[in-house]
């Protein structure tokens, strides 16, 4: 996986129909279907593409950020029944973070072993079991297991969804479905921000199993209409255990969990910070590239992600851009009930203005299959946003806090898809699974520091000082970001779609 796009366009073309390459692997500027111009995805998109088949993948997609997010509401209830104190509560989070930043490349990489639909399918078995022993477990450690196995589960369908689309998108010949990628990005959106509200409603009307058992019928769901409307995958490759063992590279996968689980606990508290975890890291990232350069079919190719610069940027601006968007979200939450004088109430309709402009610029941008442009956009409202967390105080006009999470909201609804489809450009089709796991990898790692970041910056209280110093480093990783893109010139400025052949080409760099 992960190589050079030289390298695919030369080797294997035939693989790569309707995604006209140049030297560099990049969609063709020299395309004679009038690059320059962004138009509506063609009619074949919206029959290639329709419900049927897309919304099942989207119900899949979103799967793991309303757990992510439910769970808040239903902690203080689980922690009572199991008298437990909020510590070891909370523990019911990290889990899931912790499956999820692991198991999604793995995923990813099976999807491209054994094919999309089936692991979509087994993902989404995993995530309806997970929910359903979340609802009947006798004892928090059964508990626990029920989050892994929901980690485990809602991690397989990103990745496998985004080479399901990657395929029929070949096969189709329609080029980058860069609705149907926006579309994902928002669903992803609104139950981010449904999750809370959804949670405390059924914990409110039903008890914290609630929380677990809304996973079994959206699961079953998802199954059912996937498994009908999905086309198979080809007959899986026979072989014997050994070459399915070589194949899946069980000691790569070994070593990047314990690679992934010992940054996030060492980036999670750096207050106090846990140095062994972080050399262990160290010496576990070591031998992964050592083992993953001399395996045959490593889970992360390494030499290819070497040779190829573009997909490597993209990955540090999904985790700058996440790092600077968690970081500004926590940080302003609790600055308004800290500092503020606002109750949790009021600070969710506070927050509404970041979700509402996140939605529609996602929708506007993703129609018109825009990708430089909504990045820098987005990264300067991430500097725009930092200079206005900078003028806010205790006494600050309500008005300007509403502006603040307005802006705050440009680079969540440009950023993920623009980086999502630049990635969706930057891979081939047997590649998209792993290196869309790695992208989510790397937003679970940004939304983990975070909670370091604003630590340091709050200190023992919610204060003032506190809050301006988190603007400073907002307005840094935004400015980072903007001049980082402003100066890739491998970046599209476009993916547009052609009405009559349905072939997508890549807009003029700008």
């Amino acid at each position: 996986m992960f190589r050079s796009k030289k390298e695919t366009s030369s080797v294997r073309p035939s693989r790569r129909p309707g995604f006209p390459h140049d030297r560099r692997g990049l969609m063709s500027p020299s395309s004679p279907l009038r690059p320059d111009t962004c138009r509506k995805p063609a009619a074949s998109t919206s029959s290639g593409f329709g419900l049927r088949f897309t919304f099942p993948l989207m119900l899949g997609t979103t799967m793991n950020p309303v757990n992510s997010s439910m769970i808040a509401t239903g902690l203080a209830g689980i922690a009572a029944d199991f008298h437990l104190g909020p510590g070891p509560a909370a523990s019911l989070v990290s889990v899931l973070y912790l499956c999820s930043a692991v198991m999604q490349p793995t995923m990813g990489k099976l999807a491209a072993i054994f094919g999309p639909r089936r692991v979509f399918l087994t993902g989404v078995a995993i995530l309806l079991a997970g929910g359903a022993i979340g609802t009947l477990a006798p004892g928090f450690r059964i508990l626990l297991l029920s989050r892994a196995l929901i980690g485990i589960g809602s991690s397989a369908c990103y990745p496998a969804a985004m080479a399901l689309v990657r395929r029929r998108a070949e096969r189709l010949k329609t080029g980058v479905p860069s609705t149907v990628l926006g579309n994902f990005s928002i669903a992803s959106q609104i139950v981010a921000v449904l999750g809370l509200p959804l949670g405390g409603v059924l914990a409110g009307a039903f008890g914290w199993r609630a929380l677990f058992f809304v996973n079994v019928p959206l699961a079953a769901f998802a199954l059912v209409f996937a498994a009908k409307n999905v086309e198979k995958d080809p007959p899986a490759e026979s072989g014997g255990v050994k070459e399915s063992l070589t194949a899946v590279d069980p000691l790569g996968i070994v070593l990047f969990a314990l690679f992934v689980v010992c940054l996030l606990q060492f980036l999670n508290d750096l207050d106090h910070p846990a140095w062994p975890l972080g050399a262990v890291a160290l010496v576990t990232l070591a031998a992964l590239i050592r083992w993953e350069r001399r395996t045959a079919s490593p889970l992360i190719d390494v030499r290819s992600l070497a040779r190829n610069p573009a997909l490597r940027r993209t990955y540090v601006r999904q985790l700058l851009v996440g790092l600077g968007m968690y970081a500004s979200m926590y940080s302003l939450t609790q600055w308004l009930e800290g500092s503020g004088g606002y109750s949790s109430f009021q600070t969710g309709l506070i927050m509404l203005p970041m979700s509402v402009v996140s939605m529609v610029l996602a929708r506007f941008v993703s129609t018109r299959g825009w990708v430089r442009r909504p990045l820098l956009t987005g990264t300067f409202a991430l500097v725009a946003g930092g200079l206005l967390m900078l003028t806010a105080h205790e006494g600050s006009p309500l008005a300007l806090i509403l502006l603040t999470t307005g802006v705050l909201g440009c680079p969540n609804g440009l950023c993920n898809f623009a980086n999502q489809t630049t990635l969706f450009v930057q891979t081939s089709a047997d590649e998209v699974g792993v290196a869309a796991g790695l992208f989510r990898t790397f937003g679970y790692i940004g939304a983990i520091f975070s909670s370091s970041v604003i630590s340091l910056s709050f200190g023992d209280h919610v204060t003032d000082a506190g809050f301006h110093r988190m603007g400073w480093i907002v307005l840094a990783l935004g400015a980072l970001t903007f001049l980082a893109t402003l100066f890739d010139r491998t970046i599209p400025a476009s993916v547009a779609q052609d009405n009559d052949s349905g072939t997508a080409t890549e807009g003029t760099r700008r």
